[in-house]
């Protein structure tokens, strides 16, 4: 979707999320001489393989609604352990980061929770439950943080995938209402609906 405009750039009938049917994707949006600056996507490493594998030197922003979400889904409404509470305020951060200086106390505030309890949770057993879900929100963070604040530099870039969402959520429930629908005219019923909103 371009973000500018709210129109759909390409899609595809039943497709999967992994690396051909992404690359496969964007080789089709390339050919028509599309290159995008930026885009903005959930973490799955597939589909960032195949954008960097089409367009180098794209930029990729991480959504902050996935980073958020997952991080807090694996730390827990009510942690008991002091790291998973720390962790948890940083997570909640995020969406009040509006300019480089609060992405700088973010990242120090990360720095802060890393020398005081990194190299602990490190050493806690990852087949325990609670600390392995604590190990992954924290490699989360670490992995995700060079790519989630491109939208302060540049106010066309997206934060969150929310529009794409939104849409997608229009499809599926015009979708259902032609349930019926054979296989073909389903494919045609698609093709349809993203072309008269595109146009609209």
């Amino acid at each position: 979707m371009d973000g500018s405009t709210g129109k759909a750039v390409n899609y595809c009938y039943q497709i999967r999320e992994n690396y051909s049917s992404a690359l496969k994707i964007f080789e089709d949006v390339k050919a028509r001489g599309v290159i995008p600056v930026a885009i903005t996507i959930d973490g799955n490493t597939s589909i960032i393989r195949a954008l960097k594998a089409v367009w180098p030197n794209i930029i990729i922003q991480r959504c902050l609604v996935h980073i958020q979400r997952q991080g807090l889904s694996w730390l827990r409404r009510y942690p008991k352990l002091e790291a998973s509470k720390e962790l948890r305020k940083i997570f909640l951060m995020l969406f009040k980061i509006e300019t480089g200086l609060d992405r700088n106390r973010f990242y120090a505030a990360l720095l802060r929770w890393e020398r005081a309890y990194g190299e602990h949770v490190l050493s806690l057993p990852s087949s325990h439950k609670v600390y392995g879900d604590l190990q992954r929100a924290r490699s989360l963070l670490h992995h995700a943080w060079p790519d989630m604040f491109h939208y302060l530099n540049d106010r066309n870039i997206a934060p969150t995938t929310n529009q794409i969402e939104g849409y997608f959520s229009i499809v599926k429930s015009r979708y259902k209402q032609h349930h019926g629908l054979t296989k073909t005219n389903r494919q045609k019923y698609l093709s349809w609906f993203i072309y008269l909103r595109n146009n609209h």
